[in-house]
């Protein structure tokens, strides 16, 4: 696609931040592969030719020497250009790895997040007639959310959830579950743990090591395993399909799975220290989408409406947000990011980003369908959070805060929450 289309690439992909020299690069790199490789296959059925050759002068008791040096000096080229191909591979996979995906012609072009633009805004920021408290406070108050002891038993940015605070925190994630099985998701339980070529068919890996956990060898903590805790659910759920031909009738496939996330949030030191917004470890309930290229714009706004749906029916005001070139994930072709009102804070909070990653996915994990006349194709692949559930517990505590210090439980979760209409002070274990 690059090498036909160079300048329409690099033009795409400079509004991603990547250099058109980098291009060159590759492109510069794939011409002499590939002219290795030319070279290679001619010399190869050279070689064929010559041992027929030497077969036949054997089988007629003739001298063979000079076809016998011809052979092992073509053999000697054969294995000098093999090398020469494996290292232009190397090179070009180390370049093609870390390119993103081409961003859509509708995305806003822009180096971040000042150049995103709101696409519709659901309902008005929530207002009170005295001061609001942020949700760290609203939770330490309530006893119902511990920082300090989790820093003591793990470290910052961690927390325990407490009582009504454990409650509140489950009836949210079985809220969204029930909710999107409704709307024809399956419901996954994946594992928590992937391996490397996982993390590579998503896009995590090469380019974002830093920013996971990784399981290393107890023999040689230096060495680490091919295992990593996953930082989302759309690694197990998209790579569930890897290396698979589905069948087209099939599509488009629905799942969705409940799950912890990790992330060392490496670069984030100063960002939002306090609360339930940026921690090394929260649930997340996730949405994934595999369909054919045609339908996969259609289903990118399914996939967004039935994120909000979530968010209406908590009564949470939030607005939605098309990212720019800039601020798109490394997999996006296209991101509507869904931000919460948080009071506290007097300013919107994104709960959950919905993505078409187009082909791009696809293709690193081999994620192909069969059409109606036996042709393969790549699929298309979606993801989105269906929502971050602690980022939610944070927007219902501040947004349903009441002046006395308590909390009214959205009426959506209420059957989940055993009946409870309001959370008050929790009595302390200790």
């Amino acid at each position: 696609m690059i090498r036909e289309n160079l300048d329409w690439a690099k033009d795409k992909l400079a509004t991603r931040g990547i250099k058109p020299e980098q291009l060159d690069e590759l492109v510069e790199i794939d011409a002499k592969r590939r002219e290795a490789l030319n070279q290679s296959e001619q010399l190869k059925a050279e070689r064929n030719d010559v041992s027929k050759k030497i077969g036949e002068a054997k089988r007629n008791k003739e001298d063979a020497s000079e076809a016998i040096k011809s052979m092992r000096e073509v053999s000697a080229k054969i294995k000098d250009l093999d090398g020469e191909i494996r290292d232009l591979t190397e090179k070009q996979e180390y370049i093609l790895l870390r390119l993103p995906n081409f961003p859509a012609d509708s995305d806003p072009i822009g180096p971040d997040d000042s150049y995103n633009e709101e696409v519709r805004k659901w309902n008005e920021p929530t207002k009170f007639d005295f001061k609001p408290k942020a949700h760290w406070d609203i939770g330490t108050d309530l006893d119902i959310l511990d920082w300090d002891r989790a820093s003591k038993v793990s470290a910052a940015r961690f927390v325990y959830y407490k009582g009504a605070g454990a409650l509140l925190e489950r009836a949210v994630f079985n809220f969204f579950l029930d909710e999107n099985t409704k709307e024809g998701y399956t419901e996954i339980i994946p594992p928590y743990l992937v391996n490397d070529a996982s993390m590579q068919g998503t896009g995590q890996f090469p380019k974002f090591h830093e920013d996971v956990y990784t399981i290393v060898d107890n023999d040689d903590p230096d060495k680490p395993r091919d295992l990593t805790l996953i930082p989302t659910a759309e690694v197990p759920l998209v790579n569930y399909f890897r290396d698979e031909i589905i069948h087209g009738d099939k599509l488009p496939i629905n799942v969705t799975a409940m799950s912890p996330a990790f992330r060392s949030e490496a670069g984030s030191a100063g960002r939002d220290t306090r609360g339930l917004i940026r921690m090394h470890e929260f649930r997340k309930v996730e949405m994934v989408k595999v369909c054919k290229p045609e339908d996969s714009w259609d289903q990118l706004e399914k996939l967004t409406h039935n994120a909000e749906h979530l968010l209406q029916k908590l009564g949470l005001p939030y607005h939605v947000v098309a990212l720019s070139t800039g601020d798109a994930s490394f997999t996006s072709a296209k991101t509507y990011d869904l931000e919460v009102w948080m009071p506290a804070q007097d300013k919107y909070r994104e709960i959950s980003s919905c993505s078409n990653c187009t082909d791009f996915q696809a293709r690193r994990a081999q994620i192909r369908y069969r059409d109606e006349n036996g042709k393969l194709h790549l699929a298309h692949t979606l993801n989105g959070s269906g929502l971050a559930v602690g980022r939610c517990v944070a927007a219902i505590l501040e947004n349903y805060q009441n002046e006395d210090g308590s909390v009214t439980v959205p009426d959506a979760l209420v059957p989940y929450m055993n009946g409870m209409k309001k959370i008050t002070k929790q009595p302390s274990l200790i």
